[in-house]
Protein backbone atom coordinates (compact mmCIF):
# COMPACT_ATOMS: atom_id res chain seq x y z
CA UNK A 1 0.00 0.00 0.00
CA UNK A 2 1.50 3.32 -1.01
CA UNK A 3 1.38 6.42 1.23
CA UNK A 4 -1.39 8.08 -0.81
CA UNK A 5 -3.72 5.10 -0.36
CA UNK A 6 -2.96 5.03 3.36
CA UNK A 7 -3.86 8.72 3.74
CA UNK A 8 -7.12 8.21 1.82
CA UNK A 9 -7.96 5.21 4.00
CA UNK A 10 -7.30 7.16 7.23
CA UNK A 11 -9.42 10.09 6.03
CA UNK A 12 -12.26 7.73 5.08
CA UNK A 13 -12.16 6.02 8.48
CA UNK A 14 -12.21 9.35 10.30
CA UNK A 15 -15.14 10.59 8.21
CA UNK A 16 -17.16 7.42 8.77
CA UNK A 17 -16.58 7.45 12.53
CA UNK A 18 -17.50 11.15 12.79
CA UNK A 19 -20.74 10.56 10.87
CA UNK A 20 -21.60 7.60 13.09
CA UNK A 21 -20.80 9.57 16.25
CA UNK A 22 -22.98 12.49 15.12
CA UNK A 23 -25.85 10.17 14.23
CA UNK A 24 -25.72 8.33 17.57
CA UNK A 25 -25.40 11.55 19.54
CA UNK A 26 -28.42 13.06 17.76
CA UNK A 27 -30.53 9.96 18.38
CA UNK A 28 -29.52 9.84 22.05
CA UNK A 29 -30.40 13.53 22.58
CA UNK A 30 -33.78 13.02 20.93
CA UNK A 31 -34.59 10.08 23.23
CA UNK A 32 -33.71 12.06 26.36
CA UNK A 33 -35.59 15.17 25.22
CA UNK A 34 -38.73 13.23 24.34
CA UNK A 35 -39.25 11.92 27.89
CA UNK A 36 -41.57 14.38 29.73
CA UNK A 37 -40.48 13.12 33.15
CA UNK A 38 -36.88 13.97 32.26
CA UNK A 39 -37.91 17.47 31.18
CA UNK A 40 -39.70 18.06 34.47
CA UNK A 41 -36.74 16.78 36.45
CA UNK A 42 -34.34 18.91 34.43
CA UNK A 43 -36.39 22.04 35.02
CA UNK A 44 -36.62 21.28 38.74
CA UNK A 45 -32.87 20.79 38.98
CA UNK A 46 -32.17 23.98 37.05
CA UNK A 47 -34.42 25.90 39.43
CA UNK A 48 -32.68 24.34 42.43
CA UNK A 49 -29.26 25.27 41.05
CA UNK A 50 -30.46 28.85 40.51
CA UNK A 51 -31.69 29.06 44.12
CA UNK A 52 -28.42 27.63 45.42
CA UNK A 53 -26.41 30.15 43.42
CA UNK A 54 -28.49 32.96 44.90
CA UNK A 55 -27.84 31.62 48.41
CA UNK A 56 -24.12 31.40 47.73
CA UNK A 57 -24.15 34.99 46.50
CA UNK A 58 -25.85 36.13 49.72
CA UNK A 59 -23.43 34.14 51.87
CA UNK A 60 -20.45 35.59 50.02
CA UNK A 61 -21.80 39.07 50.54
CA UNK A 62 -22.33 38.42 54.26
CA UNK A 63 -18.83 36.97 54.62
CA UNK A 64 -17.16 39.91 52.90
CA UNK A 65 -19.27 42.46 54.79
CA UNK A 66 -18.24 40.93 58.11
CA UNK A 67 -14.57 41.08 57.14
CA UNK A 68 -14.77 44.73 56.17
CA UNK A 69 -16.73 45.53 59.33
CA UNK A 70 -14.14 43.77 61.46
CA UNK A 71 -11.32 45.59 59.68
CA UNK A 72 -13.07 48.90 60.14
CA UNK A 73 -13.58 48.25 63.86
CA UNK A 74 -9.91 47.34 64.29
CA UNK A 75 -8.89 50.55 62.53
CA UNK A 76 -11.22 52.58 64.76
CA UNK A 77 -9.61 51.02 67.84
CA UNK A 78 -6.14 51.88 66.51
CA UNK A 79 -7.22 55.46 65.88
CA UNK A 80 -8.39 55.81 69.52
CA UNK A 81 -4.85 55.57 70.90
Amino acid sequence: MNPFEMVVLIVAIVMITSVMRAKYSHRHRREVESDPAEKVETLRLKDEVKQLKERIHVLERIATDKESTLSRQIEELRDRK
